[in-house]
């Protein structure tokens, strides 16, 4: 019975290890992004492995944006942003999006839930400036449909703007991820600009509108209904519907 190398196996196990490490040493010592991190040679020595290892490690944590390899200076601290996680999401969504139009309302399903929990926790602590900043948003987006423009950065600004009381740094990211996912894909298909970019403006007012009356289940249903739209239009479009 032919038996396979057990090489590779090993590599793979001492690869893991010395990545647990490294991350553990990242906590241990409080480092924050930016932190110079140890040398390649002070890894070896410290962990007792090969310089390979090390090297390979470091380059599975800098995919995951847990480390920064900057050639000539050194490794650092990386930000562990959700930018992998977005990628992966890309990828898993494209694979699956020729045989199962569903992978996309799946993203914005995940998407959909998250804004109509936060939306509810937001409703009391917007500030009547902060209204008046996503009433000025929904403005230029009108302005930009009445235009024929397209205005996805005023989109996407709208919803940033939205949480940014919350103070919760990992709100804008997530957010930002399924964001990234949706419009990559789209690029990648060739989906068409909004169809209906009236419409879309008249959802995000009524968000604010409900938010100005403090209405927290009205708002939430505004919510629910400018995703309704979204995912009516994937659904169109995935069928080669314009």
């Amino acid at each position: 019975m032919c038996r396979m190398p057990q090489e590779p196996v090993r590599e793979r196990r001492v690869g893991s290890q010395v990545q647990r490490a490294v991350m553990q040493l990242i906590l241990d010592r409080r480092l924050r992004p930016g932190a110079s991190l140890p040398t390649e040679a002070e890894l070896m020595e410290a962990l007792g492995v090969s310089r390979n290892s090390v090297r390979e490690a470091l380059k599975a944590l800098q995919a995951l944006d847990i480390v920064e390899i900057r050639h000539g200076y050194g490794t650092y601290v990386g930000q562990a942003s959700l930018t992998p996680l977005a990628d992966g999401l890309t990828f898993r969504t494209l694979l699956q999006l020729s045989d199962d139009t569903h992978a996309l309302a799946e993203i914005l399903q995940l998407r959909e839930v998250l804004e109509e929990g936060l939306i509810r926790r937001v409703a009391y602590l917007l500030t009547d400036g902060e209204l008046s900043e996503l009433e000025a948003l929904v403005g230029k987006m009108e302005q930009a449909a009445g235009q024929g423009a397209a205005f996805p950065d005023l989109d996407r600004e709208f919803h940033e703007t939205l949480y940014r009381s919350l103070g919760n740094e990992l709100v804008p990211q997530l957010l930002t991820a399924f964001w990234n996912v949706f419009h990559r894909v789209a690029g990648v298909r060739g989906w068409s600009n909004d169809p209906a970019p009236e419409l879309t403006v008249s959802r995000h007012r009524d968000i604010v509108t409900a938010l100005r009356a403090r209405d927290v289940p009205r708002a939430q249903r505004a919510m629910a209904d400018h995703f309704r739209g979204i995912e009516a239009r994937a659904g169109q479009e995935s069928r080669g519907v314009g």
